[in-house]
């Protein structure tokens, strides 16, 4: 009895996996909706290619522009200065009087 109802699990299981369908392999779809809203996607992607603005007015360049310039002011850039690069920290060994050097020894 155990047995076969096993049986009858792993054929449900079975047949399951057989008729899934993988949704994302699909090129196209079905509904035109749904492939207006892919279209627009793909759209999408090819204008902002490179992290640019996707059709900026002259309003929001100049806004950018001047929010960007804020920010330097604030926290130190300037001409020449990359304000979307990782910092670099740099760490310079401390310098030790030779006087504590030596009591520290004893």
């Amino acid at each position: 009895m155990l047995t076969s109802s096993l049986v009858a699990g792993l054929r449900a299981a079975r047949s399951s996996v057989v008729f899934s369908r993988n949704l994302a392999a699909a090129p196209t779809a079905s509904d035109p909706i749904q492939q207006l809203f892919l279209d627009k996607i793909r759209e999408y992607k090819q204008k902002s290619a490179g992290g640019k603005l996707v059709d900026p007015s002259p309003e929001i360049e100049k806004e950018l522009k001047a929010e960007r310039e804020k920010l330097e002011k604030q926290f130190g850039g300037g001409s020449g200065v990359d304000m979307t690069a990782f910092p670099t920290f740099k760490f310079e060994e401390p310098k030790l009087d030779p006087i504590d050097e030596q009591a520290a020894k004893k």
